[in-house]
């Protein structure tokens, strides 16, 4: 009995301080706004992730962009709306991606886009704590293709004191568990197929 005991312990200690580092690990503030690449892509998820993205296209950050996960119910007009920008832009060079419905699907949906554009270079854009995950996601998806992380920042995830916030650390961990289970999954892939 003590055993186990010492082993749930030994658990929680070990998960909180993964907590801590991958919290820690979450970046804040946008280090590349300026670099070229291929493509866009833009997780949604939210407004913010939506017009960044479509801004760096905007400014000529890449050439093509691809919002991953649209609703069907969500059309261009609701985004051109969002985003400020003129419709223009949406007919020479956004897709709408309707198949994705997590963050697994944005990477398949995603590397079937970058393949059918040839697309060599990436920046992803999605919120600061949910690029972790998205990179594990994408970095098997597309493994030849280069990858910039574009963190989007929201005022409902508070990074900075975020344990002080029960709403956000709660948040962070139920994000954190599904940093692990991509890291797990893809390991115990990994190991399958070798």
């Amino acid at each position: 009995m003590k055993l186990i005991g010492f082993l749930v312990v030994a658990l929680a200690l070990m998960w909180t301080g993964g907590l801590i580092w991958f919290v820690g690990t979450l970046p804040l503030k946008v280090t590349d706004n300026r670099s070229r690449t291929d493509g866009i892509v833009i997780l949604t998820g939210g407004s913010e992730r939506i017009a960044a993205g479509i801004e760096l296209l905007a400014k000529g950050r890449a050439r093509k962009l691809l919002i991953s996960g649209v609703h069907h119910r969500t059309n261009e007009a609701v985004l051109v709306d969002l985003s400020k920008q003129s419709p223009d832009l949406f007919k020479c060079c956004i897709e709408l991606g309707r198949q994705a419905a997590d963050t697994v699907g944005n990477a398949v949906e995603t590397a079937a886009w970058a393949k059918r554009e040839t697309i060599a270079s990436l920046r992803l854009v999605t919120s600061a704590y949910h690029m972790p995950r998205s990179l594990v996601e994408f970095r098997k998806a597309l493994p030849d293709v280069r990858l910039v992380a574009h963190p989007v920042f929201t005022k409902y995830v508070i990074l900075e004191g975020w344990w002080r916030f029960p709403g956000t650390a709660s948040f962070l961990a139920w994000e954190y568990n599904k940093y692990l289970v991509s890291l797990v999954r893809w390991r115990l892939i990994d190991d399958i197929a070798s």
